[in-house]
């Protein structure tokens, strides 16, 4: 090639690369599908060889095009971590964090303002991923992930182990009355993120059949399954960490004792590389002791 392929063209081939889908690129740029498809055909002209396999109305990456989209992933985060490096390591500069929406929104957002006060000439940006277990975006440089311990090129710290149990708002529960049994809850309509594995995994704790899960409303995102039960849309299967203020102030109520052990946890993911940033190590040594005051 004459000339570099343009730094937008790199990020949407680096963007599919991690989501495997035009439209998730998409959304994470801020593009729309027809404007990434064109940064790709553009790609794909100047550099002389077929990045992609259309198979019907998808498209997928050919094993050079794989190979190429690795290559390119490796160069932006090189890049990215120049820029950190050279912007000296004194506790000072961007801090980009990538946290869960329920842990960003009931948490960690209640909380940030303590180490601001700590560490008032560090640039913080809060992002939140469209998978919880995300921790492959190059330009974070702290994951608050939830999934499971098994996530690579980062290392791992176990923040929060977490435990689900239904919980209804006091006006939906005084609409429906008394709970006697764990059947009770199809009285009302389940709230469930994305699918009914928790439902269906308290159903069979609870020694009923994870069938009775068949109904409800599906969201996209925890937030949206905590709004809809704190005005008495529906049952959550809430998770007591991030639901733990709202039953206190009892905007939510638990209807039973049982509670089932999430096999995934909140972790702390950071990339090998940032590791001993200053501003990283200040973050992780802060929210570790922040965590241990709220168990308290």
């Amino acid at each position: 090639m004459k000339r570099l392929p343009s730094t937008q063209a790199l990020r949407a081939l680096e963007s599919f690369l991690r989501h495997g889908a035009v439209w998730k690129a998409a959304d994470e740029l801020n593009l729309t599908r027809s404007a990434v498809s064109h940064q790709l055909r553009l790609l794909e002209r100047d550099l002389g060889f077929a990045l992609f396999n259309r198979v019907g109305t998808r498209i997928e990456l050919t094993t050079r095009g794989s190979a190429y989209a690795n290559d390119v992933s490796a160069a932006l985060s090189l890049i990215s971590l120049s820029a950190a490096r050279n912007a000296g390591q004194e506790l000072s500069g961007q801090l980009c964090i990538s946290c869960t929406p329920g842990f960003a929104a009931t948490w960690l957002s209640t909380k940030i303002g303590k180490f601001r006060r700590n560490f008032p000439e560090i640039a913080l940006s809060i992002i939140t991923p469209k998978l919880l277990e995300d921790v492959t975006n190059p330009d974070v440089d702290v994951f608050i992930a939830f999934g499971e311990s098994t996530m690579k090129d980062v290392e791992v710290e176990l923040l929060k182990e977490v435990e689900f149990t239904p919980l209804i708002s006091p006006v939906l529960l005084n609409r429906l009355g008394a709970f006697q049994e764990p059947g009770d809850v199809l009285r009302g309509d389940l709230l469930h993120l994305a699918d009914q594995e928790d439902w269906k995994a308290w159903f069979q704790a609870a020694g009923c059949s994870p069938d009775l899960t068949n109904s409800g409303v599906f969201f996209a995102d925890m937030n949206l399954v905590y709004g809809a039960a704190m005005n008495a849309q529906g049952l959550a299967m809430g998770d007591e960490f991030i639901c733990r203020e709202a039953m206190e102030t009892g905007h939510l109520v638990r209807l039973f004792d049982l509670s089932i052990k999430s096999p995934k946890a909140y972790y702390l993911a950071i990339p090998s590389a940032k590791s001993d940033f200053a501003s990283v190590v200040a973050f992780r040594d802060w929210i570790l002791d922040e965590l241990s005051r709220s168990n308290t």
